[in-house]
């Protein structure tokens, strides 16, 4: 079954990140805290969003699986879309559908609300997961290349910003 997060989640949305950052080999980057989890899910201004993957059948069913996703917009199609951050179902109940119930729901949010994208990234060793998603149809966006800024880098450049009334 897949659901909405609730704030009560967040404690295994957490855990689930660190086994997550874990399985990508950089335990040593999953930072985050209960409260930055608490407030960007469900703050006064939410960042991101939530589902849950349950195992079926279970009395009380824990989470096997979790999709945190955000809005993003597409100045080509003038539409808003979904970005995945992070898909992750636990190794136990892996082949058990969960994956591909949490894409299914995030799909369904993207038609239901008129968005035309659906987008996440995926490590270019992590083949299981390319082969997954290439048998539900998706397409890699093999002429794009990340770039990403942080750290010192990042602190620079916003070093130089020039911005009116800033």
């Amino acid at each position: 079954m897949i659901r909405e997060a609730t704030p009560g989640d967040v404690p295994v949305i957490l855990a689930m990140i660190g086994e997550l950052a874990t399985y990508e080999r950089a335990a040593e980057a999953a930072q985050a805290t209960e409260p930055q989890l608490r407030e960007a899910l469900f703050g006064d201004h939410p960042a991101a969003f939530a589902l849950i993957a349950e195992a079926d059948g279970e009395a009380a069913a824990a989470p096997v699986g979790f999709a945190l996703w955000f809005r993003n917009f597409s100045t080509w199609t003038g539409t808003h879309g979904v970005y995945l951050e992070d898909l992750y179902v636990r190794p136990e109940a892996r082949g058990g559908g969960h994956g591909k119930a949490l894409l299914a729901a995030l799909a369904e949010i993207c038609v239901a609300r008129g968005y035309q994208r659906f987008e996440w990234s995926v490590l270019d060793w992590n083949e299981p997961s390319i082969g997954f998603y290439r048998s539900i149809g998706a397409q890699p966006m093999d002429e794009w290349t990340v770039f990403r800024l942080t750290g010192d880098a990042l602190h620079h450049l916003a070093a130089t910003a020039r911005v009116n009334g800033a």
